[in-house]
């Protein structure tokens, strides 16, 4: 057969990043001792320290989920005025998750408790949360020194009813298909030794595929589900070359007097994996980033600047990266556009925390730049985009939403600064940097367009929001539909297709999930087992997505979907 190019996947540049921890605003930029800030437009009742709450049912007031402040309801943040601000929000379903989770690996239900920190003064609050934070950390250290799939959870079992179709994005390699025969290790015998049959590939779903032993015919019976990139899966031959025995299956041996006929009749014409498979195999699970390699990645304290920080660990192409100063770490991919090499936001004009580090560890070296994903050129001498002019942008702090947003600054080769519109942070510390050619912008109205429901700006009460009439209360103009990214490739998803996917707003953890919605490029991810909130826009090339598989092939964690009893007593808690 012919042998093409073997790649595990397809990559694009999309910054969708959120710290794991609340953002907090300082006016310092090299600022080290950060307080959450309390918005200044909420009323805050107090009495000697302490933060009461109204009686349920006051009209006009609400108190935060997560910090017990007290305000004024139409000043609070979400739809459901649930929450003061939007770190209180993000901090409430990061700490729900990392709980239900936790709870779930001890084999325990999550609890209202456990799910969010108790309403408390403020100091005493802000101490509690100081110190579950830093237990987190000290378990993430621990587990990411080695990581174990998650046992328990089949996903032949789970995807049987599901689709499970391969998009082109995930090209993972051109050998593997519907009817390609491999040697596996037969499990339906009674002999003490290892022997092998023939299978086929009845159903492919990532490194996953479905197989029936040679001589079952439509019988389903003995069908199971294999990981085909596995050591234990060989091509057609290599029991004859290893000397190993081919021995049918116990349950069909007296089907047939002459197998070793029948096999030369089923496999003549037949595709099979190239013999030397599992050297491509390995091969492409070896990554140029290597451990103390110096990289520029985003401040997940503050979006809008950068700083140094040390590969930590390498898993799969996913980097576990720590700040040169201190002991913060978080996971993104080595495609991903959070991280860049040295010396790449001063030559762009973006701001950047110089490290006080003097003396360099022993093996340090700054990462090539070579290894860093590549964007597209663009001209930025004709029409572009200039400061304060209108789009819409997914938000990294809420990637559940596309919110109504700024160009706050330009940058060099391409690079722009948004800010997402109604935010209380004065000092910038929140805008993100996208390129322009992300899929991660459009131009106004493509919510609308494409009925997505578009996150107005926060205080913003003339609704149903138009972008005509804020158009023109703000005297700002939108940016031209011209300027954004319009290229839709063939990816192949389709609604309802199962994947793993990293939650971006946990970037150390890869879940089981589903593609919910599909616009042009843009996916609407669902994390299985979790309520649609949690759910994340995301494109169809992020270095993000998975095929089914990948976890155990890499030997990454893989978090399962949450169990049905969870999942009701999850949703019981927040009635």
């Amino acid at each position: 057969m012919e042998k093409g190019s073997f790649s595990w996947r397809c990559f694009s540049r999309q910054l969708s990043y959120c710290s794991e921890e609340s953002t907090s605003s300082s006016s310092s930029e090299d600022s080290e001792d950060e307080v959450p800030s309390i918005p200044a437009s909420l009323p805050i009742i107090k009495n000697n320290g302490q933060v009461y709450t109204y009686p349920d049912g006051k009209t006009g007031m609400a108190t935060c989920e997560m910090c017990g402040m007290v305000g004024v309801r139409d000043a609070f943040y979400s739809k459901t005025k649930r929450f003061c601000s939007v770190s209180c929000s993000r901090s409430y379903s990061s700490n729900s998750k990392k709980a239900s989770i936790l709870a779930r690996l001890q084999g325990k239900p999550p609890t209202k408790k456990a799910k969010v920190l108790q309403k408390q003064p403020l100091m005493a609050k802000l101490a509690a949360y100081a110190q579950y934070q830093a237990s987190q950390q000290q378990q993430n250290q621990a587990k990411s020194k080695a990581v174990v799939p998650v046992e328990g959870f089949d996903w032949g079992r789970y995807i049987c009813s599901y689709i499970s179709v391969n998009p082109p994005c995930f090209d993972q390699h051109n050998y593997l298909a519907e009817g390609v025969r491999v040697e596996v290790l037969n499990s339906d015998t009674n002999l003490s030794t290892k022997v092998y049959w023939v299978a086929g590939i009845v159903k492919l779903s990532g490194f996953k595929a479905l197989l029936r032993y040679e001589g079952f015919d439509n019988d389903t019976s003995r069908d199971f589900w294999c990981n085909l990139c596995v050591p234990e899966i060989h091509h057609v031959g290599w029991c004859a070359s290893s000397g190993k025995p081919l021995v049918p299956p116990k349950s069909i041996q007296l089907k047939y007097s002459n197998w070793k006929a029948f096999l030369v009749k089923r496999l003549t014409g037949a595709k099979t994996l190239p013999p030397d498979f599992a050297t491509k195999v390995h091969e492409n699970m070896q990554f140029p980033f290597k451990k103390l390699m110096r990289v520029e990645v985003v401040d997940k304290s503050h979006l809008c600047r950068t700083r140094v920080a040390l590969v930590e660990q390498v898993i799969g192409g996913r980097l576990r990266l720590v700040y040169e100063e201190g002991s913060d770490d978080f996971w993104c991919h080595m495609y991903s556009p959070l991280i860049h090499s040295i010396g790449w936001s001063r030559s762009i004009g973006h701001r950047f925390k110089r490290s006080d580090v003097s003396k360099k560890i022993d093996g340090q070296m700054d990462a090539p730049a070579q290894l860093f994903a590549k964007v597209k050129d663009v001209d930025q001498s004709g029409e572009w985009f200039r400061d304060r002019m209108k789009l819409e942008a997914i938000d990294p702090l809420n990637l559940s939403a596309i919110s109504v947003a700024t160009v706050r600054k330009v940058l060099a080769d391409g690079y722009l600064m948004i800010g997402v519109d109604g935010s209380e942070v004065t000092n910038g510390s929140d805008w993100f940097c996208y390129h322009s050619t992300s899929p991660s912008i459009f131009p106004a109205g493509f919510c609308e367009i494409n009925n997505i429901e578009l996150t107005h700006p926060r205080g913003y009460t003339k609704l149903p929001f138009k972008w005509f009439d804020y158009l023109r209360e703000t005297s700002s103009i939108a940016a031209p539909v011209k300027l954004f990214n319009k290229d839709v490739p063939n990816h192949g998803f389709r609604q309802g297709m199962k994947l793993e996917a990293v939650d971006l707003m946990e970037p150390r953890l890869v879940c089981v999930a589903t593609v919910t919605r599909i616009v042009h490029r843009l996916l609407r991810i669902h994390f299985d087992g979790w309520e649609d909130e949690y759910d994340q826009w995301v494109d169809c090339q992020s270095s993000d997505l998975y095929p089914v598989g990948w976890c155990q092939l890499t030997g990454y964690q893989l978090q399962p979907p949450a169990a049905q009893s969870e999942i009701k007593h999850h949703s019981s808690t927040q009635m």
